[in-house]
């Protein structure tokens, strides 16, 4: 009879995702029973190799969107949703300090990818627990960037999400959302809901095909920059017309 070390290994499979130069490869543990958090999502490769893409372009500059240039070396960076981790770990192994987020549930297994390839990460990471639309404190000052990969399928997250993201972002917090779009069921209308709330309190700039990367990318699957909005203070409190 196995002991329940051993059934828990037999649920578990790799998947690999290569850098981009070749020089190393993140290999990301997956559970083959278990929640959405538990595999390594299309969106997740394509956000990853993205950052990896943009990253190497170099330079930052005033440019508003990447490749043009996304500085990550010693940026603070928090991962909504991590699920596996994938995402996170690509900002930390380009110098990043990471913080990847996401229920109690799915812990263990980002802890495990994160000690599976320390010897990768040039920055820092570390895995903490944070359930949506509650208190922020401990993620707290703003992080430079907040990376997000396939959060938007739940009606009911949408406004928790919401929440965090203005909780969490500063004036000069960059948001990279990453999705893909879904035609079944509910999933036009969660999508379509979503964009419809955050623009209440967001800019948003999707990122041209062309500049994802050229092997992990599809016409379905979309990254976004998002940035608080920007407030106009006119003196004596007259906006104008």
């Amino acid at each position: 009879m196995s002991s329940p070390a051993e059934a828990a290994a037999r649920l578990l499979f790799e998947r690999a995702l290569a850098r981009r130069d070749g020089s190393s490869t993140l290999r990301l543990a997956q559970r083959s029973a278990g929640g959405t958090g538990s595999v390594v999502w299309d969106a997740a490769l394509v956000l990853a190799r993205f950052l990896e893409k943009s990253a190497a372009a170099g330079g930052g500059g005033e440019q508003r969107l990447p490749p043009a240039g996304l500085p990550l070396r010693r940026k603070a960076v928090l991962e909504l949703g991590a699920g596996t981790g994938l995402v996170g770990l690509m900002a930390a192994t380009l110098g990043a300090n990471v913080t990847v987020t996401d229920l109690e549930e799915v812990q263990d297994l980002l802890k495990m990818n994160i000690e599976n390839n320390r010897h990768l990460i040039t920055g820092s990471i570390e895995a903490k627990i944070l359930k949506w639309g509650e208190d922020i404190t401990d993620f707290l000052p703003t992080p430079d960037y907040i990376l997000m990969a396939d959060c938007i399928y739940y009606e009911e997250s949408l406004e928790p999400l919401l929440k965090t993201l203005k909780d969490l972002a500063g004036p000069d917090t960059c948001i990279f959302c990453c999705y893909e779009e879904r035609t079944m069921g509910k999933n036009p209308e969660v999508e379509k809901r979503y964009f419809e709330l955050v623009q209440r309190d967001f800019d948003l700039e999707k990122v041209p095909l062309d500049d994802h990367d050229e092997e992990y990318r599809s016409e379905d699957i979309h990254i976004f920059v998002i940035r608080r909005k920007k407030t106009v203070c006119v003196e004596g409190g007259d906006t104008g017309t």
